[in-house]
């Protein structure tokens, strides 16, 4: 796995890159990271278009 971000990705996410928490490492697992929503009802709507806003 590379850790490495181009230019648009640590200008993107460069306020997560500085915590120590998650740093380039983290950054890049997040990146890579998949999420599953079952049922998209009245917690799962809302959720499926936070997560889609994100990225």
């Amino acid at each position: 796995m590379s850790l490495s971000l181009d230019a648009t990705q640590l200008d993107r996410y460069s306020r997560h890159v500085i915590l120590d928490d998650v740093g380039p490492e983290g950054q890049k697992r997040l990146l890579d990271g998949r999420v599953l929503v079952v049922g998209a009802g009245g917690l799962g709507s809302p959720a499926i278009q936070y997560l889609a806003a994100a990225g």
